[in-house]
């Protein structure tokens, strides 16, 4: 009786993903550019309500005044727009720029928050606006109160910085703009050269303008 002897048969590994991104790139991929959009849009539509209100004494009488958040500061808008810009930037670079981008998101959004929550309680601005309707450059505001909007902003910006979080660690599964190869990550096979037919003189100088012998194979 003959042996038969047990070979093992090699096991097909699985399928690399190398066409498609996985399923989880995909899902922070889609989080993190929710997160920075809403953010940002938050961030932009919020600084320009009233965060401070207060009155001036102008003439033996009371008067009322306010500031926006534009007034107040500028930082959370100029951050909110270079978190934008960032939030595009980290599909055309790859590597370590992507890492850079993605800090700089991720930073731009604390310091708007931080920026938001500074001016709940500043009084700087509202204070200029009394001197500006009293004609009194000593001018203090009376009465002062604050809004909540300092503080919706401030949310919008944490959304910026988790965006910039998502993107530190999930960015590099993330796919680029403009890359040179197929999905598989071969290069694209050259196109073969269209065929010369010799009895059609304009065939014969499209091969010429190509740098091709026409009178070759």
């Amino acid at each position: 009786m003959g042996y038969v002897s047990a070979v093992p048969v090699p096991q097909p590994r699985a399928a690399r993903p190398g066409g498609a991104a996985p399923s989880g790139a995909r899902r922070s991929l889609a989080a993190a550019l929710l997160l920075g959009a809403l953010g940002a849009t938050v961030v932009l539509l919020s600084a320009g309500q009233i965060w401070a209100e207060g009155t001036a004494s102008v003439g033996g009488g009371t008067v009322p005044v306010e500031a926006d958040g534009g007034a107040v500061t500028g930082v959370p808008t100029a951050l909110a727009i270079v978190g934008l810009a960032a939030l595009v930037a980290v599909f055309a670079v790859r590597r370590a720029g992507r890492t850079l981008v993605a800090a700089l998101l991720a930073l731009s959004g604390a310091g708007a928050a931080l920026a938001a929550v500074l001016g709940a309680s500043d009084s700087t601005a509202l204070n200029a606006e009394a001197a500006r309707i009293s004609g009194n450059t000593a001018a203090v505001v009376g009465g002062l109160s604050h809004t909540a909007w300092p503080y919706v902003t401030a949310a919008g910006a944490l959304l910026i910085l988790a965006a910039g979080l998502f993107a530190l660690r999930f960015g590099k599964s993330w796919p680029a703009m403009g890359g040179r190869y197929e999905r598989t990550g071969a290069p694209r096979a050259a196109r073969r050269p269209a065929a010369v037919d010799p009895d059609r003189p304009e065939d014969l100088w499209k091969a010429l303008d190509r740098g091709e012998d026409p009178t070759h194979g």
